[in-house]
Protein backbone atom coordinates (compact mmCIF):
# COMPACT_ATOMS: atom_id res chain seq x y z
CA UNK A 1 0.00 0.00 0.00
CA UNK A 2 1.24 3.26 -0.82
CA UNK A 3 0.57 6.82 1.33
CA UNK A 4 -1.11 9.89 -0.92
CA UNK A 5 -1.09 13.14 -0.03
CA UNK A 6 -4.48 14.78 -1.23
CA UNK A 7 -5.72 18.53 -0.40
CA UNK A 8 -9.12 19.55 -0.17
CA UNK A 9 -9.98 22.49 -4.02
CA UNK A 10 -12.64 24.48 -2.21
CA UNK A 11 -12.07 28.22 -3.39
CA UNK A 12 -13.59 29.34 -0.14
CA UNK A 13 -11.09 27.91 2.35
CA UNK A 14 -7.76 27.31 2.65
CA UNK A 15 -6.45 23.64 1.33
CA UNK A 16 -6.08 21.02 4.19
CA UNK A 17 -4.21 18.23 3.20
CA UNK A 18 -4.14 14.87 4.41
CA UNK A 19 -2.55 11.01 3.70
CA UNK A 20 -4.80 8.43 2.85
CA UNK A 21 -3.03 4.81 1.82
CA UNK A 22 -4.31 3.26 -1.20
CA UNK A 23 -3.44 0.35 -3.91
CA UNK A 24 -1.24 1.67 -6.66
CA UNK A 25 -3.82 0.20 -9.00
CA UNK A 26 -6.66 2.45 -7.28
CA UNK A 27 -7.93 5.82 -9.13
CA UNK A 28 -7.36 8.85 -7.29
CA UNK A 29 -9.99 10.15 -5.41
CA UNK A 30 -12.20 12.98 -6.28
CA UNK A 31 -14.43 13.41 -3.22
CA UNK A 32 -13.14 13.46 0.72
CA UNK A 33 -14.36 9.55 2.01
CA UNK A 34 -15.78 11.30 5.75
CA UNK A 35 -17.11 14.69 4.28
CA UNK A 36 -17.83 14.25 0.33
CA UNK A 37 -15.85 17.26 -0.14
CA UNK A 38 -13.47 17.65 -3.59
CA UNK A 39 -10.19 16.80 -3.07
CA UNK A 40 -7.67 16.13 -5.45
CA UNK A 41 -4.36 14.26 -5.15
CA UNK A 42 -1.00 16.42 -4.79
CA UNK A 43 2.16 15.15 -6.33
CA UNK A 44 5.06 15.62 -4.74
CA UNK A 45 8.82 14.88 -4.91
CA UNK A 46 8.69 11.33 -2.96
CA UNK A 47 12.15 10.59 -0.86
CA UNK A 48 14.73 10.40 -3.81
CA UNK A 49 15.54 6.81 -4.01
CA UNK A 50 17.56 5.49 -6.57
CA UNK A 51 18.23 2.19 -7.56
CA UNK A 52 21.75 0.55 -8.36
CA UNK A 53 20.76 0.91 -12.26
CA UNK A 54 20.61 4.46 -11.89
CA UNK A 55 24.70 4.75 -10.64
CA UNK A 56 27.08 6.80 -13.05
CA UNK A 57 28.87 4.54 -15.01
CA UNK A 58 32.34 3.18 -14.06
CA UNK A 59 33.81 4.84 -17.29
CA UNK A 60 32.07 8.37 -16.48
CA UNK A 61 34.37 8.02 -13.48
CA UNK A 62 37.48 7.49 -15.18
CA UNK A 63 40.30 10.14 -14.90
CA UNK A 64 40.62 11.92 -18.40
CA UNK A 65 42.74 14.46 -19.67
CA UNK A 66 41.26 17.78 -19.34
CA UNK A 67 38.91 16.60 -16.17
CA UNK A 68 40.91 17.44 -13.62
CA UNK A 69 38.66 15.57 -10.89
CA UNK A 70 37.67 12.75 -12.90
CA UNK A 71 33.73 12.88 -12.42
CA UNK A 72 31.23 13.64 -14.27
CA UNK A 73 29.18 16.14 -12.61
CA UNK A 74 31.35 18.54 -14.82
CA UNK A 75 32.25 20.44 -11.59
CA UNK A 76 36.24 20.65 -13.12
Amino acid sequence: MATYVYETTSPAKPAQRFELQQSMKDKPLTRHPETGKPIRRVISGGFGFMSKGNAPRESDMRSTPGNGCGSSCACC
